[in-house]
C-alpha cells in the first residue's frame, strides 16, 4: 500500500513545484531547453529516492535544479574551444614561409654542393666574383689572366648552377 501512496505524494509534490522549477529554469537556460530540465530534475530526485527520506522537498529540489545547472555549465565550459590572442611577434611563421625557408635552404645547400665540384680556377673565379664581390677587371689582375678568360669562367660556372637547379626543381 506504500507504493499508491508514494505516487500521489509524488503527484502532488510534481503538480506544486513544476511551476516554479519551470519559471527558475526558463529565466536561467532558456524557454526551449527549460521542460527537459524540470523533467531530469524530478528524474534524478526519484533516482535518489528522496520523497519519505527528505523533509522539505521544495527546498531539496530547488538544490538538484542548482547542481544541474552548475553540471550544465562545468560540460559547456569543458566543451568550449580555446581562443588565444593572435601576436604576429610571438606566432608561428606560417606553412608557406616555412616552406619557402626549407626550400631556400635546399638551394643554398645544392649551389654549395655545386661550387665545390666545379674545376679549381672556376670556382675560384666564381667566389671572387659573388663572395668577395670583385670587377672582372680585378679578377683578371689578381689571377694573372685576361678579362676573356674570366668571362669564360663565370659563363661556365653560372651554366652549370642552371644546369643543377633545373635538374633538381
Amino acid at each position: 500500500m506504500t507504493a499508491p501512496a508514494s505516487t500521489a505524494a509524488f503527484e502532488d509534490l510534481y503538480r506544486t513545484e513544476y511551476r516554479r522549477l519551470l519559471r527558475k529554469l526558463r529565466r536561467r537556460v532558456g524557454s526551449d531547453e527549460a521542460p527537459d530540465l524540470v523533467q531530469e530534475v524530478f528524474a534524478r530526485f526519484l533516482r535518489r529516492e528522496a520523497l519519505g527520506r527528505v523533509d522539505n522537498p521544495a527546498a531539496y529540489l530547488s538544490r538538484v535544479t542548482r547542481n544541474l545547472l552548475i553540471d550544465r555549465a562545468r560540460r559547456k565550459r569543458h566543451d568550449m574551444p580555446i581562443f588565444f590572442p593572435f601576436d604576429d611577434e610571438r606566432d608561428a611563421a606560417s606553412r608557406a614561409d616555412q616552406t619557402r625557408r626549407i626550400e631556400a635552404i635546399d638551394l643554398f645547400r645544392l649551389y654549395r654542393q655545386t661550387i665545390r665540384a666545379m674545376p679549381p680556377k672556376t670556382r675560384r673565379v666564381f667566389m671572387m666574383r659573388r663572395v668577395k664581390r670583385m670587377s672582372y677587371k680585378e679578377i683578371a689582375a689578381g689571377l694573372g689572366i685576361s678579362i676573356a678568360t674570366v668571362d669564360y669562367h663565370m659563363v661556365r660556372a653560372l651554366a652549370r648552377c642552371r644546369a643543377v637547379v633545373a635538374a633538381q626543381w
